[in-house]
């Protein structure tokens, strides 16, 4: 029995390292395995995360449940227990964020494709599938103008994130053309453009512990965490949460950042009147210098409608009161999310429906399997993503491999 397995990404390495096939071979369209896991975790590779599997269903935003069996087969532990049996050191940090020791992830890319190698799957880079086509019981795969025929297949071709590593949408073209239905995808796990101009001069600041908060049509979301200005909008981790739900989010929608979350507006009041009682008479902006970052003073005291040079003993309860709604609801007008160049995962795909989450095989053609990014899956940042990679690839190879009565 032949399998072909198109897409050296995570998944797939995970799929040919589990596939029990007599003959697999194993296409990847880049010059080496693992372009977009090469990048991952700036770098280092946060492989999975160490909480209980039970757990880890809570932070996968799309068809979690879907997910189950995949990742009770082959769970987070098996993940770090397989790296480790193959010599590559692990370690835990915040979060229960799991990295390869060394920092490098390269290192778990070496590891997995050392391992395929070993089984004596047939690797073959640099080549681009043109084509994939059912042909009575088989697959036609068109490669390099050469057709070859395959008893399975296996598609881990991801989806649209980070196009520059591969990720162009082939595998849902293909899933598309096979009668499969496509959940229509956009960037997640992405950066937020927003409409208004002050953000631009708070390029780089960072917020820490703040929440995000948006309220719209039925929807009450709200994350707890740390932000990031950039030229047009906000990125870091409660932005990038925020944008799993982008598909919910209308151009002039509001988000609210709550600059102080810890305290009621009754407690910053009395915070505020201290910090004031200090600085009587110098400038507003002296009075919130104690409280906040210098820089967001000035939209902060615009949003107010209240003047820079004015004097703290000059401030009315009235002004008093808007200084604390726009502390505590700092408003943001949604414009777009950024585009699939900088999204880290992406949000829609092949219908779950139409896949047996037990073996991740089609449930239109036979023989035909699913795995990764290409899926409607997806979960938070913190190495979720990437398990669910693992998890679905290891699970659509060894059932690959499974006599299914063919």
């Amino acid at each position: 029995m032949r399998t072909a397995i198109i897409g050296a990404g995570a998944a797939g390495m995970m799929a040919a390292a589990a596939a029990g096939s007599d003959e697999i071979v194993l296409f990847e369209q880049n010059e080496k395995f693992g372009k977009k896991v090469y990048i991952t975790g700036k770098g280092r590779c946060n492989i999975t995360n160490n909480i209980d599997t039970s757990e880890f269903i809570e932070q996968i935003n799309r068809n979690p449940y879907f997910c189950y069996s995949a990742l009770y087969t082959f769970t987070n532990k098996d993940m770090m227990e397989f790296l480790e049996s193959k010599g590559l050191p692990i370690k835990i940090e915040r979060g229960n964020r799991v990295f390869p020791a060394s920092d490098k992830s390269s290192d778990v890319i070496k590891t997995i494709e050392k391992f395929v190698r070993e089984k004596h799957v047939s690797v073959r880079l640099n080549t681009q599938v043109k084509d994939i086509r059912r042909r009575d019981e088989l697959f036609e795969i068109t490669f390099d103008g050469t057709k070859e025929l395959f008893d399975r297949c296996i598609i881990a071709t991801g989806g649209l994130s980070y196009p520059s590593t591969g990720s162009t949408g082939f595998g849902l073209k293909i899933a598309e053309k096979m009668g499969h239905n496509i959940i229509t995808p956009v960037p997640s796990l992405v950066p937020i453009r927003t409409a208004e101009k002050w953000v631009a001069q708070l390029k780089g600041l960072s917020l820490r512990n703040i929440t995000l908060s948006y309220k719209s049509r039925g929807k009450n979301i709200s994350y707890f965490g740390d932000l990031l200005f950039n030229e047009d909008g906000i990125t870091g981790p409660t932005a990038l949460k925020m944008s799993t739900h982008g598909k919910d989010f209308k151009e002039g929608d509001l988000f609210f950042i709550d600059l102080k979350p810890a305290l009621s507006k009754e407690q910053l009041e009395k915070r505020i009147l201290r910090d004031f009682s200090l600085y009587l008479n110098k400038e507003i902006q002296n009075g919130l210098s104690d409280l906040l970052p210098k820089r967001l003073i000035l939209p902060i005291l615009s949003l107010c409608s209240i003047d820079l040079e004015k004097k703290i003993h000059q401030i009315t309860k009235q002004e008093r009161e808007k200084i604390i709604q726009n502390i505590k609801g700092v408003p943001l007008t949604f414009i777009e999310l950024r585009s699939f160049k900088e999204a880290i995962i992406t949000n829609g795909g092949i219908d779950t429906s139409e896949i047996d989450p037990s073996t991740m095989e089609s449930k239109i053609i036979k023989g035909l399997y699913f795995a990764g990014e290409i899926v409607d899956i997806d979960a938070m940042t913190g190495g979720f993503n990437l398990q669910l990679a693992f998890s679905t690839g290891y699970l659509a190879g060894i059932s690959s491999g499974a006599d299914n009565g063919k």
